[in-house]
Parts: C-alpha cells; sequence; structure tokens
C-alpha cells in the first residue's frame, strides 16, 4: 500500500515511504522506503555518474515517533562505474556505515549535555558504548575547532588543570578571562603543554596579553615566562587562602593531639568554623568559635592572620600591597607554629605574582565556574575513561546550546 506523506516531514531526500507497518511485541514503527527511480545516481568519492548495478537494503534506527521506536528500511542503489568499480550511493541523512540517523545521533548527543550516559542508554534500549560513541563523533563532527592562531585581542587569560577522575589524565584548561569563553583544552598539565598553546598564538596577540591567572604550579610559570616575558603572573587569591587554610588545618590537628579530654570535645567540629569567613557564621556557630579562640591560644593566632592575609586583596597599588605582605609575614613567622613558617616561605616566595593582582584585579573565578560545570559533567557521567571524549564535552561546555534537540528550526 502506497502511502503519500509530505517529503518535508521524514526529510530522505532520494526515498519514497511505500508502507508503514508496526510491529506489536517490539513497539516498532517499520517504515519501508524505494529508492526514487527518477533520482541519478553518482559516485560518493568522484562524483561522476554511473550505471545502476543493484538494489541494497538498510535499516537504520530514527528518533521515535508517537511512543514507538522507529526503524527506517531504506533503498541503495550500487553503482557500477566504467572501470567497473562498484560502490554504494550515499544520502545525507545518515553517515556511511552508519546504522542510525543524523537526528537521532544529535538527539543523543542533545541528551548527554543533559542526562547521565547510562540513564539514555536504558531508555533507547542502547548499550552504554553506543551512547557515548553516537555523542563522541557528533561533537567531533560539529564543534567548532579551538584554534590558537585564530586568536586576537586577549588580555587576560587563565589556565589551569583538571582531571578526568581524582588523579587521572589531567587536562589543560586556557580561558579569555575578560569573556570567560574557554579557548584551548589539551591533555596533560605539563610545561610543554601549554607551551603547546602559547607557540600558536600570532606574535600581536601575545604581546598584548598583560596577566596571566593560576595557581601557583611551577609548570604554567615556566611556559609564561618562555613565551610571554611582557605578561605579568597574578596567583588567585582563592588558591593563596586555600593553602592558609591547609595550614589551619593542620595546625588544628597538632592542637587536638595535644589537648586534654575537655579540649578535645571543644574543637570536635571546629574545623568547619575555623576555615568559614566569620561574616558567615550563624549566631551559635560565632558563639561556639569565641571559645574555641578563646580556649586555645595557636588557634586564635592563626585565626587573627588569616583576617588580616585577606585584607591584603583590599589594597589597589602594587608597592601597598607587597609592603603589607611583607609587614604580615614577619608577624606571622614569628608565630614559632611549623605550618605557619612553611606558609609564610611559600608567600614569600610567590610574593610577586601574589601582588600582581593589585595591578589587573585579576581572579580565576571565571576558571572557577568552568571547572564547576566540568565537575558537574564528570559526575553526570559516572567516569569518563575515553580521555579524547572528555576534552571534547569540556569544549562542548564552553558553547552555547542553539535550538532544539527535539525539533528542527524551520527553513
Amino acid at each position: 500500500m502506497s502511502i503519500p506523506m509530505p517529503s518535508g516531514v521524514f526529510k530522505f531526500p532520494g526515498q519514497v515511504v511505500s508502507k508503514v507497518a508496526y510491529g506489536a511485541p517490539s513497539n516498532q514503527l517499520i517504515f519501508t522506503c524505494l529508492r526514487d527511480r527518477r533520482r541519478k545516481v553518482f559516485d560518493p568519492e568522484t562524483g561522476q555518474s554511473g550505471t545502476i548495478n543493484r538494489y541494497v537494503r538498510r535499516r537504520i534506527k530514527d528518533i521515535p515517533l508517537l511512543g514507538c521506536y522507529s526503524i527506517i528500511e531504506i533503498e541503495l542503489a550500487e553503482i557500477r562505474l566504467a572501470n567497473g568499480i562498484r560502490r554504494i550511493e550515499e544520502v545525507c541523512f545518515v553517515e556511511k556505515g552508519c546504522y542510525y540517523t543524523k537526528r537521532f545521533c544529535k538527539l543523543m548527543s542533545g541528551l548527554c549535555r543533559h542526562m547521565t550516559i547510562q540513564s539514555i542508554a536504558k531508555h533507547f534500549h542502547l548499550r552504554w558504548e553506543t551512547v557515548k560513541n553516537i555523542d563522541k563523533i557528533y561533537l567531533q563532527t560539529t564543534l567548532p575547532s579551538l584554534d590558537p592562531s585564530q586568536l586576537s585581542n586577549l588580555k587576560y587569560i587563565g589556565v589551569d588543570e583538571v582531571a578526568r577522575a581524582k588523579g587521572h589524565d589531567y587536562m589543560t584548561v586556557v580561558y579569555d578571562m575578560v569573556s570567560g569563553q574557554l579557548i584551548w583544552v589539551e591533555a596533560g598539565r605539563t610545561s610543554d603543554v601549554f607551551s603547546m598553546f602559547l607557540r600558536q598564538l600570532s606574535p600581536e596577540c601575545a604581546s598584548n596579553i598583560e596577566a596571566v591567572a593560576m595557581d601557583m604550579g611551577l609548570a604554567y610559570q615556566k611556559s609564561v615566562r618562555d613565551y610571554l616575558p611582557n605578561a605579568d603572573i597574578v596567583f588567585d587569591r582563592f588558591h593563596v587562602m586555600k593553602n592558609f587554610s591547609k595550614a589551619i588545618d593542620n595546625q588544628r590537628r597538632i592542637e587536638f593531639r595535644k589537648a586534654d579530654n575537655e579540649g578535645k570535645k571543644l574543637m570536635k567540629g571546629g574545623r568547619f568554623l575555623l576555615l568559614k569567613n566569620r561574616e558567615k557564621l550563624k549566631e551559635k556557630q560565632e558563639e561556639k568559635l569565641k571559645t574555641l579562640l578563646n580556649a586555645n591560644k595557636n588557634l586564635s593566632t592563626m585565626y587573627v592572620l588569616k583576617e588580616q592575609l585577606q585584607a591584603l586583596w583590599s589594597h589597589n597599588n602594587y608597592e601597598e600591597m607587597h609592603a603589607a605582605l611583607e609587614a604580615w609575614c614577619l608577624i606571622a613567622d614569628a608565630s614559632n607554629m611549623l605550618y605557619m613558617k612553611k606558609f609564610v616561605k611559600s608567600a614569600r616566595n610567590n610574593k610577586v605574582g601574589i601582588c600582581n593582582y593589585a595591578k589587573h584585579s585579576l581572579t580565576s573565578a571565571r576558571i572557577e565556574a568552568g571547572n564547576v560545570g566540568i565537575g558537574l559533567l564528570r559526575k553526570r557521567a559516572r567516569g569518563i575513561q575515553d580521555t579524547e571524549y572528555f576534552k571534547l564535552k569540556i569544549r562542548q561546555l564552553g558553547t552555547a546550546e542553539n535550538g532544539s534537540i527535539f525539533y528542527n528550526s524551520p527553513s
């Protein structure tokens, strides 16, 4: 039975739907198509016309329709060229050798942006690896390229490392700190990896970069000094305070071991109070913090020094901030606490990068926002073992989601 169907609905150029059947046990709608005999055949590689040797049939999976799985059975021509070579013609709605339509792959990739691969595989009766591979291939063909040589007007950039899983397969990510846009991602976290990005920048673009935000890792610092000699390195406030929080935490453990039973009881649950900013504490928490600080001199000293250290970033003059940091280091070093002395040593070694904040007011907030997205990506994927796929998913985070994954935009 021939059923007239608007070609704009199915979007299968060169195919004519000849029969629609419903398979009750499998809940499948099977659309049987015939090749449009009026359509000429061309060799997919050379574009030369040829003769039809025979017709072959393929079954491909399409997007669900009316609550049913959709199976499209298409008819393709096998072309015979003058030299005797035979090839199967290509069609625009499915890739060669693929068993899914392009719009089905678009739907899978769109869902992978918001759902776990496992849940998608469950609902579409596919293997986890199949869904992942569909998304990977779709992203490879649709994501805009990240070409450092095409970048321009960069003023501030930020670089950081992210891991596919804790301790595994690190990536280097680079952001434009003005727009917040991801501009590069590559596997590895060594100096050579970041240098690879910097080498590809045009001389004009590289010379216009005024500062690079990063943590205190030595590898990225070396790359900046080698390829951006005129750019300032800015160590982010977040990482500085994170290192100081580690010093507080280590000192708290020492004090806990030295304390008697009453002191240990008082310090239990105090870690959160010591690390959190005072203005964010509730009234009961602030009272408990005061009691803890009054009972332990070393922890009280550490807490006061933390508040003084945070005040450094209120300076908008490099010389003033540098002098204030050195004065703070003198006071902190005199405390004679082991972990405080280690922090002071690190702060003095990196004081230029810390105080460069006063010149540029540059923080890694945009980098941390990107890292939050990457963290959610890891959780949603429940572990990504394919490093190349992980890189593609990071690149996808930096692209806007235009249009709908369910509906084609009207032409």
